[in-house]
């Protein structure tokens, strides 16, 4: 039985979509634009490593506070972080000239996207409870088609342009507006849920123990999704140039053709996520592993291509699902620190991938490298049973009147 949403949920059910659509228009003019950020800032490739770590450093704390603010102000949060984020864009482009002035723009650009990340997030989960459709999966799909989109663009604006400002700041006229638009849509948002729609978990009293845990084992199952995932993306147009001698224009369809195949993916398969989560999962890691092993034992490109495609399909479901699966149960009062939990183990993962992929592929070759990928997504059917074990364990019983959710804190 489906429970319709409150009438001011109406415009709710759009935010997420413009979040995670800003988020992806934010991050797709940021990948296109690193090399001239790089030269603009005259650095060596180790210097340049060295400041994107500041990535990292600003991300990391943001992400684990940014769950208290939400629960204590509201879903409106998003919005605001969100439009942050596009003016942090513009920052950097002015400070690039300096190394100073540069390592504290991007720990400006880590804190206010691992915060805005952590914001939408827990905005998309709060619509998928209240309206019953599958919306982290879709959300994260727009995000996967405004990267693409975007960093399309972004290097046309470039190539045109020659100028880190111009495209920084047509990439703030897109999030800008989408973050502004975003904090109206959600500043009437009811405080709490109204009701459970149909086929979604009651809000329930756990144990002060054991919601810590599951949070926790599923934020570390999605370290090794996000390591997965990121390993294609990342390492897809190399494995092109390096095995099998591709041109530039040509290796540039790995990663293009990976972020296509998970945006479709995501949307189409959604209802699975919310449905039938723990199959999804098992169902994924079973294609993504598949898609590595054809990647790393492909004797020409088009194999390759399709292990790469193949892998896309697999690892692009394994995080929305884990987050979908993990929040839902979870009260509206305590949702932002269950999202920032979840997201910040799960980020370690996105963080040590190109490390341990750079390790497997300095000791084998970067196309057997892709075995240590398959491996990961093989071993993650393993940790199922156990998801679903914690959840059974923490579900004692539903909350009458208010919910409390005791951990984290």
């Amino acid at each position: 039985m489906s429970i319709a949403c409150a009438p001011s949920a109406g415009p709710l059910r759009v935010a997420p979509y413009l979040g995670f659509a800003g988020f992806g228009a934010f991050w797709g003019v940021w990948g296109a634009t690193l090399p001239e950020l790089r030269a603009h800032a005259q650095v060596s490739d180790a210097e340049f490593g060295v400041v994107l770590l500041f990535v990292a450093a600003g991300a990391l704390p943001a992400m684990l506070l940014t769950g208290r603010l939400i629960d204590a102000l509201g879903l409106r949060v998003a919005g605001v972080l969100l439009a942050t984020l596009g003016v942090m864009g513009v920052v950097v482009s002015l400070a690039s000239a300096d190394h100073v002035a540069l390592c504290v723009g991007i720990l400006l650009v880590g804190a206010s996207s691992g915060a805005s990340d952590v914001a939408i997030n827990a905005l998309a989960a709060t619509v998928e409870r209240r309206t019953g459709r599958p919306v982290v999966a879709r959300s994260h799909a727009a995000f996967s088609a405004t990267v693409a989109v975007s960093s399309l663009g972004a290097g046309a604006l470039n190539a045109m342009a020659d100028d880190l400002l111009v495209v920084f700041a047509a990439g703030a006229v897109v999030t800008v507006p989408l973050g502004l638009a975003v904090a109206a849509t959600t500043r009437s948002a009811p405080a709490r849920d109204a009701a459970a729609p149909g086929g979604q978990d009651t809000p329930t009293r756990p144990g002060r123990a054991s919601w810590p845990i599951i949070l926790l084992v599923i934020g570390a199952v999605g370290a090794l999704a996000f390591a997965s995932e990121n390993a294609y993306q990342s390492w897809g147009a190399v494995l092109l140039t390096d095995a099998f001698t591709a041109s530039p224009a040509l290796a540039a369809v790995a990663p293009a053709a990976f972020a296509t195949t998970a945006a479709f993916t995501r949307f189409a398969a959604a209802p699975f996520t919310t449905r039938r989560p723990l199959a999804t999962l098992v169902v994924a890691c079973v294609i993504a592993t598949t898609g590595g092993l054809s990647t790393a034992f492909a004797p020409t490109l088009p194999p390759a291509m399709t292990g790469i495609v193949a892998a896309a399909v697999g690892t692009s479901l394994l995080y929305p699902t884990l987050l979908s699966y993990g929040l839902r149960p979870v009260p509206d009062e305590s949702r932002g620190r269950a999202t920032s939990a979840i997201s910040t183990v799960a980020y370690l993962g996105y963080l040590a991938g190109p490390a341990y992929f750079g390790l497997l592929a300095d000791a084998t070759g970067v196309q057997k490298a892709f075995l240590g990928i398959a491996a990961l997504t093989a071993v993650l059917p393993a940790a199922v049973p156990a998801l679903s074990a914690l959840r059974r364990a923490v579900a004692v019983r539903p909350v009458d009147g208010t919910p409390h959710l005791t951990g984290p804190r």
